[in-house]
């Protein structure tokens, strides 16, 4: 088991915090409000900590769980303190009626962030396509991951394995703009009846 640094305290930083110290990580919660960052720790237990926004992550793994609009902000705030980390991405760049991606044709959030990230930082694009309620159940979900980097995304899949997913290896970075329609493919099958506590997965025949 391993330090999980976490940028962010909102409901997906809760989901996958509160997941992942249930399976033995140490969670560093880090976020420009750090009561709310406290209280989250707090909710966690396990001992989880905060640690001073902009700061060096303790962890190797970095989830950056801010919504989009916020995203690269942060990466370039927080700048050679991302060095040497593994940044996974799992921000989804909706449009303002999540019916589409806000995000340029042929980019994606992903990319996006590992051009603002210090240089040979590797981005993983993970966990946009399921709901934060439904990581939170703590019951084993398909995670599709994305990255150029083999070994970053190695690391990343041995977490998610490490906390009850099932890691499904997409391709290279650029593969991320498909995860990121994916997330629009799940918005828009939970709002026309499917509901919101569906998750996607990839069914072995």
């Amino acid at each position: 088991m391993t330090t999980i640094s976490i940028i962010g305290s909102g409901n997906m930083a809760t989901a996958i915090g509160t997941r992942a110290a249930k399976h033995g990580h140490a969670i560093e919660l880090m976020s420009r409000n750090t009561a709310k960052a406290s209280a989250l720790a707090d909710q966690i237990g396990h001992g989880a900590t905060t640690g001073e926004f902009g700061a060096p992550p303790a962890g190797d793994i970095v989830i950056v769980a801010v919504p989009y609009t916020g995203v690269v902000d942060v990466v370039t705030h927080y700048g050679d303190a991302l060095a040497g980390k593994v940044l996974v991405d799992i921000s989804n760049p909706f449009s303002a009626d999540a019916s589409g991606l806000a995000t340029a044709p042929g980019s994606s959030a992903a990319q996006e962030i590992a051009a603002a990230a210090p240089k040979g930082t590797p981005v993983v694009k993970a966990l946009n396509s399921l709901f934060g309620h439904v990581i939170a159940r703590d019951t084993p979900l398909d995670a599709f991951v994305a990255g150029d980097d083999a070994a970053a995304k190695a690391h990343v899949a041995a977490f998610l394995e490490s906390i009850g997913l099932r890691p499904l290896d997409t391709g290279g970075l650029a593969m991320a703009s498909v995860l990121e329609w994916t997330g629009i493919l799940l918005m828009g099958l939970a709002r026309n009846g499917a509901g919101f506590d569906i998750a996607l997965s990839a069914v072995d025949r």
